[in-house]
């Protein structure tokens, strides 16, 4: 089965995050989101996948190469954004079969492998993944019937035309024959455009209602929420290193003081220092080459590959970038510390 994965988004909503990585390359537990999203995949079977690209596309390119786990990949780079649909379309040769669509800035844990069942066994020409949420305004909000068939649906509707907590999670099934309702060369959205028309046209469009895990990382909110998800264990993810205690990872590399203190979940990337009176509270990510100076406390904070945490620092709640160093002494809540250079 082939895949098509939407990575062409520039990511204003995460800056200052993506002032030098595309969105789908910012790191959950240490790698790449978009590498968890071709793991589950490839588990599920997926054996080629084509990603569209657009912001800073080299960097995807360079990371993941013609293959990954065995899966095939190829790249659509898009100099003038097509929209969802339309960078589908522009691909329209690379289908021959059922396939799966995914956004690129989506963690999830949802079982492929049920979801293409359901679409098949509907014989639907698309299929819509569907999660309940407590806010709807960011994305499209749809409703079905009893039998699964969407019955209307709204791209990131206003307040008083919400009508459902039931969003559009941006996973879908499609039949090769969904390139018959897509314009060439044309931008064009699946929610804005492309849902609507199948749905005036009385086309088997199905809503999929995931019960596994789901979150847009799309802006800092949802992004530390998704890492301390993946920490939780609420999404399989491969986590590099060994238990040095319950809950604990810390790579062979890294070098850990007897007299630091470190409470689960916690990750300790490769070749790290971690000194005497460190404290980091549950749900910190400390990349790689990372220093983290005596009496320094971290709580619930993400650290990127290279940086140095000066002593006695408190970080809460925070995101330290790839190599910035935190001065000795201070205190950061709730912030993001990354250099536009």
């Amino acid at each position: 089965m082939k895949a098509f994965i939407l990575a062409a988004g520039v990511g204003n909503r995460l800056k200052p995050l993506t002032y030098h990585l595309p969105k789908p390359m910012v790191p959950i537990l240490n790698k790449p989101a978009l590498w968890h999203i071709i793991s589950n995949m490839q588990a599920s079977g997926i054996t080629d996948i084509m990603l569209n690209l657009h912001y800073r596309p080299d960097v995807i390119k360079n990371y993941f190469g013609s293959s990954f786990k065995n899966v095939e990949l190829s790249y659509s780079i898009e100099k003038k954004l097509l929209g969802t649909a339309g960078a589908i379309k522009k691909n329209e040769s690379f289908f021959d079969n059922t396939f799966i669509v995914m956004s690129g800035d989506g963690l999830s844990g949802i079982n492929l492998k049920k979801l293409v069942n359901f679409h098949k066994k509907k014989k639907a020409l698309a299929t819509v993944v569907l999660k309940k949420v407590d806010a709807c305004f960011d994305y499209g909000v749809g409703i079905t019937c009893s039998q699964g068939r969407i019955t209307k649906f709204v791209e990131k509707p206003s307040w008083e035309s919400v009508f459902s907590n039931t969003v559009n999670t941006g996973i879908y099934v499609f039949e090769p024959e969904i390139f018959n309702y897509i314009p060439k060369n044309k931008f064009h959205d699946f929610g804005a455009n492309l849902l609507p028309l199948l749905l005036r046209k009385n086309l088997p469009v199905y809503g999929y209602e995931m019960g596994d895990y789901w979150t847009d990382i799309g802006n800092l909110k949802e992004y530390k929420e998704g890492i301390c998800a993946a920490l939780g264990k609420k999404v399989k993810t491969q986590i590099d290193g060994v238990q040095i205690k319950r809950g604990v990872w810390a790579h062979k590399t890294s070098r850990i003081s007897p007299a630091a203190r470190i409470k689960a979940p916690c990750i300790i990337g490769e070749n790290c220092t971690i000194e005497s009176g460190v404290t980091i509270k549950p749900y910190c990510v400390i990349g790689n080459n990372v220093t983290v100076k005596k009496g320094a406390v971290l709580t619930k904070t993400t650290v990127w590959d290279g940086a140095v945490i000066g002593e006695k620092t408190h970080l809460e709640n925070s995101i330290i970038g790839y190599n910035e160093v935190v001065a000795g002494g201070i205190r950061l809540f709730d912030s993001v510390m990354m250099s536009n250079r």
